[in-house]
């Protein structure tokens, strides 16, 4: 695999450079939001300056904790994931299977559908339209004016020969066509556990978060107004399609709606003060650490597809990785310890000079909902503009549709207050 990750990055930096770019980076950026990669590079590198310092503290943290507390007094990256675990646990007693009995899976579903209603108008009501599977609810969406709107579908647990995980599918884009509005088909599915006897469906928050983000990228799919159904819904640039989807799940931290909404499934009674604080505190828990992780997939990501010169020799690749991370290492290195044999998302998930998208919807998730909180005495107008943004599809410019919404282009600020890491 070490000779195939510098085959693989050598065939595509030819390749682009045969069609006259000068790297791969360059030829995949050109149809990304970000455009080019001096802007993801800047984009990295700044973010990680100002992650660094508490990336530091945290792994500080995690030392002093194992070696108070598990008589560990040296600590290696291998064992962070268990300490972080175990230090978690000492620090917040949080545990998420303990947010289970508030949030019945019908009610998460309410939940979601009265933010939207509230937001754009929407009315969703269950439907005797045919669907794929009898485990799969069709809702009648329809807009303020009682107009149609979609259809959406909601496939939330498990059964057999169903894969894993979670996504949202458009069966049929929206589309304008002679003055007619094709409407869309749009499913959003999960594999949440299912009901055992008298007990309903029930959600970690974690899966609350799960099921708000299909939702967003079905919002954005039920929503699409353009001409061309190649260009609605979530047919945008890489880099774009999880805003709406990642905007939604801000909704799930924001403690009037957890008071409104998650209530005991069997008292009614509302989520324990000191639960929601520690669910908040769970947001920033050890972020530092895990920002710099993150922006440094995204920097190797850049070294391998950025680079211009050839590079033939596998000891040439370790010191390309070694060189790369350097900037952004909290741990001390280990000889002969590889990430780029293994980093399938780069080389052969399609997400090669695009694994910055992942910290860059945050970026505009977090900025995106930082508008709603400004103009909070204002959010029907807010709500308004972005709804726009989500109709517009992949028809206008990414960017040009963000600056038309926040008046400006995105800045990294709210994500960086968001997650403590800010002053």
């Amino acid at each position: 695999n070490r000779a195939l990750t510098v085959e693989i990055s050598e065939l595509r930096r030819e390749r682009a450079q045969l069609l006259g770019y000068e790297s791969h980076a360059a030829f995949v950026l050109e149809e990304r939001m970000a455009g080019h990669p001096k802007t993801v590079t800047a984009f990295l590198s700044d973010l990680a300056q100002k992650a660094q310092p508490a990336a530091l503290r945290d792994v500080q943290s995690l030392r002093d904790f194992a070696a108070k507390h598990l008589d560990m007094p040296e600590l290696a990256r291998w064992d962070a994931a268990y300490v972080s675990e175990k230090f978690k646990m000492a620090t917040l007693e949080f545990d998420d299977e303990m947010t289970k009995p508030y949030f019945p899976l019908d009610r998460v579903e309410s939940w979601a559908f009265a933010v939207a209603k509230r937001l754009y108008g929407l009315n969703f009501r269950p439907s005797h339209a045919p669907t794929y599977h009898r485990d799969a609810q069709v809702y009648d969406v329809t807009d303020a004016d009682g107009q149609w709107v979609a259809h959406l579908h909601a496939d939330w647990h498990p059964r057999k020969g169903k894969r894993n995980g979670a996504w949202m599918t458009s069966y049929r884009p929206a589309r304008v066509s002679h003055g007619w509005r094709d409407y869309p088909v749009i499913s959003m599915v999960g594999n949440f556990s299912p009901p055992v006897g008298d007990q309903p469906a029930l959600l970690t928050f974690n899966e609350v978060l799960t099921l708000f983000h299909e939702f967003g990228h079905a919002l954005h799919g039920l929503l699409g107004a353009g001409r061309f159904a190649s260009l609605t819904g979530t047919s945008v640039r890489w880099d774009f399609v999880e805003l709406p989807s990642q905007f939604m799940e801000n909704w799930c931290y924001q403690p009037s709606e957890l008071a409104t909404w998650a209530r005991h499934y069997q008292t009614g009674e509302a989520l324990p003060e000191d639960l929601l604080h520690r669910i908040q505190a769970s947001q920033t828990f050890l972020e530092g650490l895990a920002t710099v992780r993150q922006l440094g997939f995204g920097v190797l990501d850049m070294a391998w597809h950025h680079r211009k010169e050839a590079i033939q020799e596998v000891d040439a690749a370790a010191a390309l990785e070694r060189d790369a991370l350097a900037p952004v290492e909290v741990w001390p290195a280990v000889e002969g310890s590889w990430i780029s044999p293994a980093f399938s998302h780069i080389f052969a998930g399609g997400y090669s000079a695009g694994y910055y998208s992942y910290k860059w919807a945050e970026v505009l998730d977090a900025d995106a909902f930082e508008r709603f909180q400004e103009e909070a005495q204002n959010e029907a107008q807010v709500a308004s503009d972005f709804k726009a943004l989500l109709a517009a599809g992949g028809s206008v410019d990414p960017m040009a549709l963000y600056t038309r919404f926040r008046g400006r282009e995105p800045r990294p600020e709210a994500l960086l207050k968001r997650a403590g890491l800010h002053g």
